[in-house]
């Protein structure tokens, strides 16, 4: 197995994982209802959002940077 076998390895295993981790988020839009100012009455963001919210941005920031990596073809 060569390195850059280990990256796109690498690479699909994030962008499953971001795709999984961005369907799990709950949606912030309220459609019709957000534009009375009602949206904004229930909007805490838990502790297991806050976990969600940095493990996704940890997925998104590996995906592209490897993205650009094997791209480049510096690897």
């Amino acid at each position: 197995m060569t390195i850059n076998q280990v990256i796109q390895i690498i690479w699909a295993v994030s962008a499953l994982g971001l795709i999984v981790l961005v369907l799990l988020h709950s949606p912030k839009g309220d459609g019709i209802g957000g534009i009375g100012g009602q949206a904004q009455l229930f909007t805490s963001t838990k502790s297991a959002e806050t976990a969600l919210n940095r493990v996704t941005w940890a997925l998104a920031i590996t995906f592209i940077g490897l993205t650009i990596v094997l791209s480049a073809g510096w690897v």
